[in-house]
């Protein structure tokens, strides 16, 4: 792990409020501090339904859902993007849809624009499908790219390896005119590159240290793949932006905006988890943090 060099920017999305720390407390509460349109991106992973407790440190569902909504409207920049990744618990049989409800609010009544319906695969699985499930097994889960009108930074990341690298194209579609003959484009082919830009299926290890370098993050239930916030920060965002987290989970977020000289803010109700990403950013502390006075 190589600790950063530079110092992050000293601007804050509030005067009440650092950056590059995570603050303990309700999400909800947070973002009232925090000025309009003052943060470029948010990468989060909100509670999905009930599937885990969180320690029974806060309370989860459709109206509190709005109320973060509504909140992360009003803080994010125009061209801003949310990254909303989110899964849907199985109830008597049959999946919830939280999922959907949550992304057509963001669209229907916070007014965002529903970029990209981008999806994470697992490369692992804890409950596998077998003869007599009434399901195919679920290995995967939505990453909602929310825009507030068109997105200010796309940075497609390009790494997906070409077959026919170093071959010419097959050269541009010809067109016929009205008296039959063929239109030419004129245009000269190019060679392929060895590299492409990924699809919007994004196929990310989750199995085994659960996609993170930080041991102290296995302690909490469900973390965010280091490389799954990693690829979104990268996309939607550029050096010196300012992220944030509503829900900070293990820390993850915040890693890797340090890693990649993004500034951060985030918010965690939980004490232990709280503590948890106090400590993941240790490494960086003396090069980075900014605290205001």
């Amino acid at each position: 792990m190589v600790k950063s060099e530079r110092l992050l920017s000293t601007s804050t999305p509030s005067m009440k409020l650092s950056l590059n720390e995570t603050h303990l407390m309700n999400c909800i509460d947070g973002m009232q501090l925090m000025d309009e349109e003052s943060v470029d991106l948010v990468v989060t992973s909100p509670p999905y339904d009930d599937l885990r407790t969180y320690n029974d440190s806060s309370k989860w569902d459709h109206e509190v859902f709005k109320s973060v909504a509504d909140n992360l409207t009003r803080v994010l920049k125009t061209g801003g993007v949310i990254m909303w990744n989110v899964n849907d618990s199985t109830v008597k049989g049959s999946e919830t849809g939280s999922s959907f409800r949550q992304c057509l609010y963001f669209m229907d009544q916070c007014g965002l624009k529903l970029h990209d319906t981008m999806i994470y695969e697992k490369t692992g699985t804890a409950f596998a499908s077998g003869p007599k499930s009434v399901r195919y097994t679920q290995i995967f889960e939505y990453c909602f790219i929310l825009s507030k009108g068109k997105p200010k930074t796309i940075n497609l990341i390009q790494d997906k390896k070409n077959a026919w690298a170093g071959y010419t194209s097959f050269g541009n579609a010809k067109t016929r005119k009205k008296d039959g003959t063929m239109n030419d484009p004129g245009k000269k082919s190019k060679v392929i590159r060895e590299y492409g830009v990924r699809t919007n299926i994004w196929k990310i290890k989750n199995s085994g240290g659960f996609g993170q370098s930080s041991k102290a993050s296995y302690k909490h239930p469900a973390t965010m793949p280091e490389e799954l916030a990693r690829g979104h920060v990268l996309t939607w965002s550029d050096v010196n932006d300012t992220i944030l987290d509503p829900f900070m989970g293990a820390g993850t977020t915040a890693q890797v905006c340090l890693e990649e000289n993004r500034n951060f803010i985030g918010f965690e109700i939980d004490e232990t988890y709280h503590q948890m990403c106090m400590e993941r950013v240790l490494p960086w502390t003396d090069n980075v943090f900014t605290r205001l006075s």
